[in-house]
């Protein structure tokens, strides 16, 4: 059986949500405490399919976790193994690379083959790679699988990253954490989530000076604690509820979610015209009238706007009146999948390369629409809640990888989405 969403639109939210972990700070978080002796917790974690798939991870690799109610419990306790992570799990998510590190730590060799995710372009792990073997790794390509070995440990050393990679940033912390002597690691990135990866390792034990700055500086220890740790919340997913009243109009509180962690993406929405408050952790978004087109937009590292943010904010600038572009310097392809599903909708949108251009239309028809990756797919659900026709959005999977049951959010806020069951052959797509 098939799976759809059916979503009318046309209809303005109003309500309060509370924003759960972020998926991007809980992934590598979970892959570092491989690292650690006893056990550690993480609260408020959102039961999503990237989420299950590395507890699957974890537990093929010897440990041992539970998750209920939002608090994920690991620990390992096994003293040998050989870091073998199956095809089927390490090709399913991107971030399956960050068991990299912790597993040469723990059984001194990794086996896995290149990580799987969306297709955004390339997503080379080269500079993980580079650093890992400078600090004393040994690589080895068998046809697709790569092998890692340190058998005599990790080294501290100094490298510097040709661009400031959030995962190759958080692989070599987690490396440096455990490694034999002083690492320096320069043109790392400043983002929120590795912030929240050296305060979840620094208080395990690491000594990790310089995050949110471009400098790290580790000093190696030999033993990391498990600890109980409450992961920042998820501003991509704060983002994405914003940008949904954006589209659709009302008035929505989003709930322990302070507002630094996704400021660009509110000084863009303020600019289109939606009314923005903080209020100590709490964000109240706004949309009355209609919204104005932002001129043209760039994504890029903190503090820049976030690259997973453009295809949300772009859906909602489809009915915006005046032209809107927003060019993404980080994947090549970002634009290409969601924009020939907004034309579907009547959408007046191009997609070039790296950039999509669109020039706001009155209103959007209903449309059948399949989602082809996280963010893309997120953002068909805020284009199709601006329609007042129905809209049909498969392909859940991709969107389930990082929001929990979004429907029954955007329900609880008056939206009128339902999943409805479908014959394969009538399956979109």
């Amino acid at each position: 059986m098939g799976e759809c969403w059916k979503i009318v639109g046309g209809r303005p939210l109003f309500g309060r949500v509370r924003v759960p972990a972020a998926k991007n700070s809980v992934l590598p978080l979970m892959a570092a405490s491989l690292m650690c002796q006893g056990e550690s917790q993480f609260s408020s974690v959102p039961d999503l399919l990237d989420v299950r798939t590395s507890m699957e991870i974890y537990q093929t690799l010897g440990g041992q976790c539970s998750y209920q109610s939002g608090r994920l419990r690991l620990s390992f306790r096994q003293k040998e193994g050989r870091g073998c992570m199956p095809r089927h799990l390490a090709g399913a998510m991107r971030s399956s690379v960050f068991y990299l590190a912790p597993a040469l730590h723990r059984f001194g060799r990794v086996e896995t083959i290149q990580p799987g995710g969306c297709n955004l372009g390339p997503r080379p792990i080269d500079i993980h790679l580079d650093g890992l073997v400078q600090m004393g790794a040994q690589m080895e390509w068998q046809q697709d699988v790569l092998v890692l070995t340190a058998p005599r440990g990790l080294r501290g050393t100094e490298f510097v990253l040709r661009l400031p990679s959030v995962g190759a940033t958080e692989t070599l912390m987690m490396a440096a954490a455990k490694a034999k002597g002083e690492t320096i690691l320069r043109g790392v990135a400043r983002e929120p989530e590795v912030v929240d990866l050296a305060q979840y390792l620094n208080q395990c034990g690491a000594n990790i000076e310089g995050a949110g700055s471009s400098v790290l500086k580790i000093r190696g220890v030999s033993e990391l604690t498990g600890c109980s740790y409450q992961p920042i919340p998820d501003r991509i997913t704060a983002t994405t509820l914003a940008a949904t009243v954006a589209s659709a109009g009302g008035h929505v509180t989003l709930e322990q979610c302070p507002a630094y962690l996704m400021e660009p993406a509110l000084n863009v929405l303020q600019q289109a015209g939606c009314g923005i408050k903080v209020r100590e952790d709490c964000i109240q978004v706004e949309r009355v009238g209609t919204l104005k087109g932002v001129g043209r937009l760039y994504t890029g590292v903190y503090p820049g706007f976030p690259t997973d943010a453009a295809p949300v904010i772009a859906a909602a600038l489809l009915t915006a009146k005046g032209q809107s572009a927003i060019e993404d310097t980080i994947f090549e392809q970002r634009f290409s999948a969601c924009a020939r599903e907004f034309a579907k909708m009547g959408a007046n949108v191009q997609c070039e390369g790296r950039v999509i251009q669109m020039q706001g239309v009155p209103e959007l028809r209903g449309a059948t629409m399949t989602a082809a990756d996280l963010r893309g797919g997120a953002a068909l659900v805020v284009a199709a809640l601006a329609s007042k026709e129905e809209s049909c959005i498969d392909g859940l999977g991709h969107i389930r990888r990082g929001y929990k049951d979004l429907p029954g959010i955007l329900q609880a806020l008056g939206a009128k989405i339902q999943l409805q069951q479908l014959p394969d052959e009538e399956a979109v797509g």
